[in-house]
């Protein structure tokens, strides 16, 4: 295979660029002029992005659309909102390119991140924490009744993909009766799966409603106040998805009149979250600032995915994650 050129945003710790510099040799790795280390940034327009044969990071759309030369994208998170259009799909389609994501880099962290937020509530964990930062008081008979274990209960994934499947595993000791929602069901899903169009009629059954759902044409504010209305009442609700997928003032009302117990958060819209927004002054809802996907390893895993899909591109295999 002749020489490809590799282009780059990721900004890296000094000895993973050079490891990565030393891993796709004899091939060319092009650094670009604006390097980010949020996976949630991506650069304006780069030449030396159009003459890649290759991109690995979070490049602007337009340099997909343009090139003439790419082959293969490979993105730095599991989210591809920008790039989910018809211009970009139809560029890429039109030279056989490919794109894949990291889905998989964050299928670990993000599943053990709603764990910890679905053993939090059941505990009663957060207002516990509260009062050991402020009242100091010893509230023994309401939180040791009030605590409650997630053996038998049930929960409704809303979105079916690798973080999906992850809490899946996760949750199988605790025995809870799990549901999943997705766009289309395949058949392949290891617990009773309904389509888009069903989601109403199961929401109803449900103590955990966990929502992983990304940014999409059809997912903008898909929980509204009917959505919620619609859940059981007392029901715990999970967003490590997008913020946008949730009409946030129908989720504070949710919660001020009580139909909603609790709320999990790890996605708001937008963000950072002002401190003067409402999220933050209802009762019971409790907010992460989008961390659900990092741990210390994150970039080294990101890194690795990448240079795993890059040895099956050279050999001519199955590229993992692959959306387009």
């Amino acid at each position: 295979m002749n020489k490809l050129k590799i282009w780059c945003n990721a900004h890296l710790p000094e000895d993973l660029a050079k490891h990565l510099e030393e891993s796709v040799a004899p091939h060319q790795l092009i650094w670009s002029s604006s390097l980010h280390k949020s996976n949630l940034a991506s650069s304006g327009s780069d030449p030396q992005a159009l003459s890649a044969d290759i991109i690995y990071g979070q490049p602007a759309p337009e340099d997909l659309i343009s090139s003439t030369t790419l082959k293969w994208v490979h993105l730095t998170t599991a989210g591809y909102t920008r790039y989910d259009n018809d211009a970009v799909r139809n560029a890429l389609r039109s030279r056989s390119a490919i794109l894949t994501n990291s889905s998989t880099v964050f299928a670990d962290p993000c599943a053990e991140h709603i764990l910890a937020f679905m053993l939090a509530q059941a505990r009663l964990l957060p207002p516990m924490f509260v009062n050991d930062a402020t009242m100091h008081g010893w509230p023994y008979l309401e939180t040791r009744g009030g605590s409650r274990l997630l053996r038998c209960q049930s929960a409704l994934l809303v979105g079916f993909g690798a973080i999906a499947r992850r809490l899946v595993e996760l949750l199988k000791p605790f025995e809870m009766k799990l549901s999943a929602m997705r766009r289309k069901v395949v058949g392949d899903e290891p617990i009773r799966t309904v389509t888009t169009a069903d989601l109403s009629d199961v929401l109803g059954e449900h103590d955990h409603v966990i929502n992983i759902l990304p940014a999409a044409p059809g997912t903008t504010k898909l929980f509204d106040g009917k959505t919620f209305s619609r859940m059981k009442r007392g029901a715990i609700f999970y967003n490590v998805g997008r913020g946008d997928t949730v009409d946030q003032d129908a989720l504070c009302d949710a919660l001020e009149s009580k139909h909603i117990a609790a709320a999990y958060l790890d996605v708001t819209s937008p963000e950072p979250l002002s401190p003067e927004h409402r999220l933050w002054h209802v009762p019971n809802c409790w907010i992460t600032p989008h961390t659900a996907g990092g741990h210390d390893r994150e970039v080294q895993v990101n890194v690795a995915h990448f240079l795993d899909n890059l040895r099956r591109y050279l050999n001519g295999r199955h590229l993992k994650d692959r959306v387009m």
